[in-house]
């Protein structure tokens, strides 16, 4: 399996920081990658996951968020039955997804459209923990006495 470079990742996955590793983990097959989904940023501080989950209803999927990680599951209520497939392309397995998500970083909502589970990440770094400018005014310099 060739290597990938996940460099340029780790420079602008922000709010993904930690995440970025987790899908090199991913991508030397130390993990399942079904269904496949898709993390988009889209502005400095919005993020988009957008799962396949072909063969899901609503209902079969849950989502929930503990210690800074998102669980994605999918878990069919009855079990598929004997098939009488020649090929199956679409995965019927239950599947678990997680995704570590940086500080600050909070679910704002998730809609399921057309196969797909949409979740919509969104970065508040809250007021008194952002950077902020300091004027440097003018002024005399302290003198020091020597003794």
């Amino acid at each position: 399996m060739s290597r990938f470079d996940m460099s340029p990742l780790y420079r602008s996955a922000i709010g993904f920081d930690r995440l970025v590793g987790d899908l090199e983990h991913l991508l030397h097959g130390k993990s399942s990658d079904q269904p496949p989904y898709n993390i988009e940023k889209q502005d400095e501080d919005r993020y988009l996951i957008t799962v396949a989950v072909a063969g899901f209803a609503e209902s079969e999927l849950e989502l929930s968020v503990e210690q800074n990680t998102l669980l994605v599951k999918g878990k069919h209520e009855q079990p598929a039955a004997e098939s009488r497939y020649l090929y199956q392309g679409i995965s019927s397995k239950d599947f678990e997804h997680k995704f570590r998500l940086a500080d600050h970083v909070q679910v704002k909502d998730a809609k399921l459209e057309h196969g797909l589970l949409r979740i919509s990440l969104l970065r508040e770094v809250p007021e008194a923990l952002k950077p902020r400018r300091i004027e440097i005014g003018e002024g005399k310099a302290l003198e020091h006495k020597s003794e």
